[in-house]
């Protein structure tokens, strides 16, 4: 069964109008990311990753993190798209939010603008 999508609205996006294969996008758009009741990352630097019926994903330079916010974790991905992928436990205000953010280390060539940027699953921060 193909999905319906919901009509967009003014100054909305669809997820549906998304490519596949993903692509990337820079933005100026201000990202904070909260966890442990602190600010962990605070960057104006973000890239999106946009693919189809997807929400788009964060990734954000490494350099603009709390140092020690990020603890590398054991285990790996693949993605079809980017690569193998490795994992951070994120660490701040006493909390650890274990596997909640990858990197691309080795991406492939379409995606070499993400290698070393550090995604998370949003769920897992605080904000």
């Amino acid at each position: 069964m193909r999905p319906n999508p919901d009509p967009v609205g003014a100054g909305q996006e669809s997820v549906w109008s998304y490519p596949r294969p993903p692509v990337v996008v820079a933005s100026a758009r201000r990202v904070v990311v909260h966890f442990g009741g602190i600010v962990v990352c605070d960057t104006r630097r973000a890239l999106r990753l946009l693919e189809t019926s997807h929400p788009p994903t964060w990734y954000l330079p490494r350099a603009d993190f709390v140092a020690g916010s990020l603890r590398a974790a054991s285990g790996s991905s693949f993605c079809e798209w980017k690569g193998n992928a490795s994992y951070y436990d994120v660490s701040a205000g006493g909390k650890i939010a274990t596997r909640s953010a990858w990197t691309y280390r080795s991406p492939t060539e379409a995606f070499v603008s993400v290698k070393d940027w550090v995604a998370f699953y949003p769920g897992r921060m605080d904000e």
